[in-house]
């Protein structure tokens, strides 16, 4: 009879990932210092940074570690902010944002995993277009009529411009320089989103299916998985169950 992975396999699994978060959290807050202030009270990007840090259980040791490196305080290497646009599998556009102290690497990791599942790197603006920077705030509302109505009016009260219901879940829909503000007063009235941020929103979805869908979401893991992407952004309209 087969056994499961044991309990002390589970933890380190989650351990590593848990590590693969922070140092993406860490680099997110790093390149935000850099480029504003130190103080998260006078940079709205570094606040949303820490805030997303401490979502996640980071320690405030860590964070204020981070900033130092990003203010020059704490030496360490000089991390720059990139973004890639390209293609995946069945015609994917895709928006990889990076932070890294290694350009060459990045981009030559980048384009091996797109290369690997089917797709290739565009030129800048060669996708970006099929896509809009706003502000989202993700709820869980599970298809329950009642709660999208309420999210809906209380979303309009804070300032946003619109609210999508779509698998199980409502997005709040904001201008990014209204992204804060609307978050507080949702807060505010008892609504605190699983996830929110500045993003880069897909114009329309495309569906994939079978093959293209599987090699797809392989190409998105792989992309996570490297320590420089900080985000990946496509317009697929996936299954719920691999969204």
């Amino acid at each position: 009879m087969g056994r499961g992975p044991s309990i002390e396999g589970r933890k380190n699994a989650e351990d590593a990932k848990r590590a693969k978060v922070f140092t993406k959290l860490i680099r997110e807050i790093t390149v935000a210092t850099r480029a504003g202030v130190a103080d998260p009270n006078l940079n709205p990007r570094l606040r949303a940074a820490v805030d997303k840090a401490l979502g996640a259980n980071m320690s405030k040791d860590t964070i204020e570690r981070a900033i130092k490196r990003g203010s020059g305080a704490d030496g360490g290497a000089k991390m720059e902010e990139l973004r890639y646009e390209g293609y995946g599998p069945a015609g994917i556009a895709l928006i990889i944002e990076c932070f890294t102290d290694n350009p060459t690497r990045t981009v030559a990791d980048v384009r091996h995993a797109l290369t690997k599942h089917g797709g290739n790197l565009g030129t800048s603006g060669s996708v970006a277009f099929q896509f809009t920077r706003c502000g989202e705030l993700v709820f869980a509302t599970g298809g329950n009529t009642a709660a999208e109505e309420k999210l809906f009016e209380a979303a309009l009260d804070a300032g946003a411009d619109d609210v999508i219901n779509e698998n199980g879940e409502s997005a709040v829909i904001c201008a990014p320089e209204n992204f804060e503000s609307v978050q507080q007063k949702l807060i505010e009235t008892g609504l605190d989103a699983q996830h929110a941020g500045v993003v880069m929103r897909p114009n329309s979805r495309t569906a994939v299916t079978g093959e293209a869908l599987e090699t797809l979401t392989d190409l998105l893991e792989k992309l996570d998985a490297l320590d420089d992407v900080s985000e990946v952004y496509h317009n697929a309209l996936l299954p719920a169950d691999a969204a």
